[in-house]
């Protein structure tokens, strides 16, 4: 019997935790610590903060995997929601590993928009697109990031005759295309966004540049 306790200690799953851009959540957890932990297989069980039952996750029962998609099972994303995950080796299994408390709503994180740049003579149009969610509408798009959340456009700019890590906000705002006007012709100039959360004080990270010549 001591030896199966041991067991069940040493392949308990460790850090269960729930990791989530634009509404993509996926639990995460690390095996335990025993040597032969690896060759386990995990249980994914989750549920609504107050409920009393657990759910299955049914395409995470017996998986091998350190990871499982809870995006559809976390979809009222005003809600708080548990997990936890169990390990079984050689008939035995773990106790359960219990996540922190998650709510999506506030603990998403927001990506980057998609930009596109057009260069006229002196001036740069800038196109923006928000991130997306996974969920859709009855038509089938996908809901954008802005329909869930008071997000405004972050512009940057980058001069790089000037200096490459020096990026000047030239707009903020809800628009999804600007012109930064007045540039000067012959110079390479590099365009930066992000998505800003005024209420919660919270910035996306910054897309990837697209760099321009006029």
């Amino acid at each position: 019997v001591l030896e199966n306790q041991d067991l069940q200690d040493s392949i308990k799953p460790q850090k269960v935790e729930f990791h989530s851009l634009n509404f993509n959540t996926t639990l995460h957890w690390q095996p335990g610590w025993a040597r032969e932990a690896r060759d386990a297989l995990y249980f994914v069980q989750y549920k609504v903060y107050g409920q009393s039952t657990w759910q299955n996750k049914e395409e995470c029962w017996g998986i091998s995997s350190h990871v499982c998609d809870l995006t559809h099972e976390t979809s009222d994303i005003q809600e708080p929601y548990y997990s936890r995950v169990r390990a079984a080796l050689a008939g035995v299994y773990s106790s359960w590993s219990l996540s922190c408390r998650f709510t999506p709503w506030r603990e998403t994180v927001i990506g980057p928009p998609m930009i596109t740049v057009a260069p006229s003579n002196k001036s740069i149009t800038v196109k923006l697109q928000a991130p997306r969610s996974p969920y859709r509408r009855k038509r089938g798009s996908t809901i954008p990031m802005t329909n869930y959340y008071d997000l405004l456009y972050q512009v940057f700019i980058i001069n790089n005759l000037l200096d490459e890590q020096h990026r000047v906000l030239v707009y903020e705002g809800k628009e999804k295309v600007i012109e930064i006007q007045d540039l000067r012709p012959g110079v390479s100039y590099c365009i930066v966004a992000k998505m800003y959360m005024p209420m919660l004080d919270h910035s996306s990270a910054y897309s990837s540049r697209q760099c321009t010549v006029l």
